[in-house]
């Protein structure tokens, strides 16, 4: 879906791919070698246990031996589906094409040098990268017992989310209701059985071709950590926004590219249904990219599925309107909607409530952008929104509530950085919290909008991560 966050590992593959990391120079230093090290990242291509450094890559022994077999002159792969499949621990051998082409992304190469020859720059991101998840073995291994989150297993993401791993985990969801109520308003109750009905995971998102999942740290032992996991918390959903978005000058491109004035009117003159089936559609490629950047914080895939469900299905929606606020040229008081720039009004309807929503929608966008936020803060305004831990059925999880925190603690560190007081004592932080208030209300607008377009076009097929997110065929979810 986009370019890899991970920098090419580059090591030369000794016959045919049975290296080994050297340390530079021959050194090793207290936690063993180099190669000892490295082993504690996961496997770059399926998240399983790494063993080293295997063609550049690092990488486990079964994707190092799949890369090997795969330089042979008779390989001819072919993906039996749209060449999206989900490549991890679990799925790894069911689609060779997509497998091998995720080694190829990764930067996998039977021309890649040795570790020792790295860059400087590469060995440090690699150095970086070991320092954080050594530092969250050590918090973790701090943590009380009796939590889960601090399980040493990382599941994989088909583990956490297909759809069909559901059935293997229903045992456990037969008691366990989740609460729909607020933020949509509406006060039903449905089990995790009920709600995914679609897999918003197998068909649009891969995490482990990003960064490797990470584990819950509570704030408390950071001080135990190696190094500062505030700033590699910074820097990890800097890299994740950054890999999940259209680069911010390709957006600035198009706010100075001279418009196509006869696109403008084609949208403006777009029947309700045919705008609305075009705005579900854009919303869910922008969600596809949402739910890969959750996938990316610290600790996300460690929660419970069904807390990450939730989350997912109240917090996307708001997430889509900060992500909304970097594609506004406030000179213009225009969007770019995919290649074209769209004023407000080209989104209106004849329908009242409709055109309420899209104004509010802007309007909150346009108070995010006029903030000036860089990337990184909005990286970080996304995690403290999705992992708000007053939604309902949220309120009270301790797990949520300890991301929350790191969340909260990186980003009003990044904010005093770089912000001075808006007025008198107000802060840009608080700005930013005030603002979650409205994405309640916006996506309350939203569902109540929807559900109303669905009674008067009940014929209309949305997007199926659309359908699925927002429940629009689930009559429980509208009670």
């Amino acid at each position: 879906m986009w370019s890899s966050v991970t920098s090419k590992l580059e090591a030369h593959a000794n016959n045919l791919g049975q290296s080994n990391v050297q340390s530079p120079a021959g050194q090793n230093n207290s936690s063993g070698s180099i190669k000892a090290q490295i082993e504690i990242i996961p496997c770059k291509v399926c998240g399983d246990k790494s063993s080293g450094v295997h063609y550049g890559v690092i990488t486990c022994e079964g994707c190092k031996g799949f890369f090997r077999r795969s330089q042979s002159s008779v390989v001819n792969y072919q993906c039996p589906r749209n060449k999206q499949c989900v490549v991890d621990r679990v799925n790894r051998n069911r689609c060779q094409y997509c497998r091998l082409q995720k080694c190829l992304k990764l930067g996998m190469s039977r021309d890649a040098v040795k570790f020792g020859r790295m860059s400087k720059k590469q060995r440090e991101k690699v150095e970086d990268e070991v320092r954080f998840h050594r530092a969250q073995m050590r918090a973790q291994s701090d943590a009380a017992p009796d939590s889960s989150v601090y399980d040493t297993q990382t599941p994989s993401s088909s583990d956490q989310l297909h759809h069909n791993s559901y059935n293997s985990y229903s045992g456990g969801y037969s008691n366990n209701e989740v609460g729909y109520g607020s933020p949509y308003g509406y006060s039903a109750s449905v089990t995790p059985q009920q709600t995914m009905q679609y897999d918003i995971s197998a068909d649009y998102v891969d995490s482990t071709t990003y960064e490797p999942r990470s584990t819950i740290i509570d704030p408390e032992f950071i001080s135990h950590a190696d190094g500062d996991i505030n700033d590699v918390l910074i820097k990890t959903l800097a890299e994740a926004h950054a890999n999940t978005n259209t680069k911010l000058e390709a957006v600035h491109d198009m706010f100075r590219k001279q418009q196509d004035i006869s696109r403008i009117l084609y949208y403006k003159n777009l029947g309700q249904e045919e705008l609305w089936l075009d705005c579900a559609e854009k919303l869910t490629q922008m969600i596809q990219n949402i739910i890969e950047f959750a996938k990316l914080i610290p600790g996300f895939m460690r929660l419970s599925q069904d807390d990450q469900i939730l989350l997912l299905k109240t917090g996307s929606f708001e997430l889509a309107i900060v992500r909304m606020s970097r594609l506004l040229d406030l000179s213009q008081n225009a969007v770019l909607y995919g290649d074209v720039m769209l004023p407000q009004e080209a989104f209106y309807t004849s329908d009242s409530e409709e055109m309420r929503l899209v104004s509010r929608i802007f309007q909150t966008a346009k108070s995010i952008a006029e903030l000036k936020l860089t990337e990184t803060e909005l990286a970080l305004y996304q995690s403290l929104v999705l992992l708000w831990p007053e939604r309902n059925g949220v309120r009270g999880n301790t797990e949520i509530q300890r991301l929350f925190n790191l969340s909260m603690n990186a980003i009003r560190q990044e904010l005093e950085t770089n912000h001075a007081p808006l007025k008198g004592d107000v802060t840009v932080l608080d700005t930013l919290l005030n603002n979650i208030p409205n994405f309640r209300d916006i996506s309350i607008l939203h569902m109540e909008s929807l559900s109303k377009f669905k009674q008067t076009h009940p014929t209309v097929v949305f997007p199926a991560l659309y359908k699925e997110l927002f429940s629009i065929d689930s009559q429980q979810d509208l009670t």
